[in-house]
């Protein structure tokens, strides 16, 4: 049996402080596939550790019957640090509140940092150059010395996920269908893991603008393939952001279903010798420029008059906006209109918006020039 339970203790950065991170591994070393699972890398978005906490008991009882193929590794809480930052009964588990910096931008954009030690090495051989950028990336990983918290955490983080064959980091929305993030590269390839989340959408961007942690490998290796466009470097990873619904669906029945879904796909791919049910063929990905992040135009009251899932066309209200001050003060509503034509995959669960607020997320299958080469994300 191979399922282990890991720690690694970071030091604190004032004293007396530390922080323990818990994974775990399973399946063996040998195995030609590695599969790196981590969710709440956000610490308030607990729905991907529920998903996570059942599926663990599902890999342990395979390993136990011999029927892992892959080297599974997964962190169900990846954040420990995020995991503290409560303040006055709230609990701020996005962003680091020393440096301000959400815990999921700013990863490292790695091909920079390896260009030179690959140069002039690139065969014709597709896996001996995945091989080589792997071996590139880790010695680039051994080489940093972090200084805070949080950076020896990232570094602890992407020295596991760097060499994965899999990397799926599991989030949630604030009140939300199920959808996933991805590159375009990597579709349809990712479209069975679609199909067994029960996704609502697939949105696509080579770069959202926030250096997210599922476009750090695609963007290695899509640097890596234009920097040298006669070798063959395949994508060496396939990567997602999977968003299970919204903060508030943490619940035991959907993350059964949810933990059944990825072992599905794992068992589909041959990672685990299991046989599973056919799945419900879900949406064909659409590129994340063709949504539209609806934002409020003015500070007031919510009150929606549309749900998750609800078709709506460009014009048509979404919302209004409910007057807290002014002549009109709680008598006046301003609607708030729809951009584009499409659906309602998410909405706003606090009611109470200031300008510029996200107050929805319209998924649609044409570009719009707004969002075409710009910064995707809410933030």
């Amino acid at each position: 049996m191979t399922f282990q339970q890991h720690t690694l203790t970071l030091p604190g950065d004032t004293p007396g402080h530390s922080t323990t991170l818990y994974w775990y591994s399973a399946g063996p070393e040998t195995a030609e596939t590695k599969v790196h699972l981590q969710a709440a890398l956000h610490a308030d978005e607990q729905p991907g550790t529920m998903v996570l906490h059942h599926l663990l008991p599902m890999l342990r009882e395979a390993d136990a019957a011999g029927k892992l193929r892959a080297r599974f590794v997964i962190f169900p809480s990846v954040n420990p640090l995020g995991l503290a930052t409560r303040v006055l009964r709230r609990h701020i588990g996005r962003y680091d509140l020393e440096t301000g910096v959400n815990f999921n931008r700013r990863w490292p954009d790695l091909y920079p940092q390896i260009a030179q030690a690959i140069a002039g090495r690139l065969t014709a051989d597709p896996k001996a150059n995945i091989a080589l950028i792997r071996n590139a990336v880790r010695a680039w990983l051994d080489s940093q010395q972090p200084a805070t918290a949080a950076q020896k955490l990232r570094l602890a983080v992407l020295k596991s996920a760097h060499d994965a064959d899999i990397v799926l980091d599991l989030h949630c929305d604030d009140e939300s269908l199920i959808h996933i993030f991805t590159s375009p590269e990597l579709m349809p390839g990712l479209q069975d893991l679609a199909d067994r989340m029960g996704a609502a959408a697939t949105l696509t961007a080579e770069d959202s603008g926030g250096g997210s942690f599922d476009e750090v490998l695609p963007g290695l290796y899509r640097k890596a393939q234009r920097a040298h466009p006669d070798l063959p470097i395949p994508m060496g990873a396939e990567t997602a952001t999977l968003e299970y619904r919204g903060q508030a669906d943490t619940h035991d029945e959907t993350g059964i279903n949810d933990a059944r879904g990825l072992f599905d796909f794992f068992a589909d791919r041959g990672l685990i010798d299991a046989s599973a049910p056919a799945a419900r063929p879900m949406p064909a990905a659409t590129p994340f420029e063709a949504t539209e992040v609806l934002r409020a135009d003015g500070p007031g009251l919510l009150a929606y008059r549309v749900g998750l899932g609800d078709k709506v066309k460009k014009g048509d209200i979404v919302a209004d906006i409910i007057a807290m001050d002014g002549p009109q003060a709680f008598l006046a509503r301003t609607p708030l209109r729809a951009g584009t034509n499409g659906f309602i995959l998410s909405r706003a669960s606090a009611k109470y918006t200031v300008t510029g607020a996200s107050v929805a997320k319209i998924v649609g299958t044409e570009i719009l020039p707004a969002r075409a080469g710009g910064y995707l994300l809410e933030d």
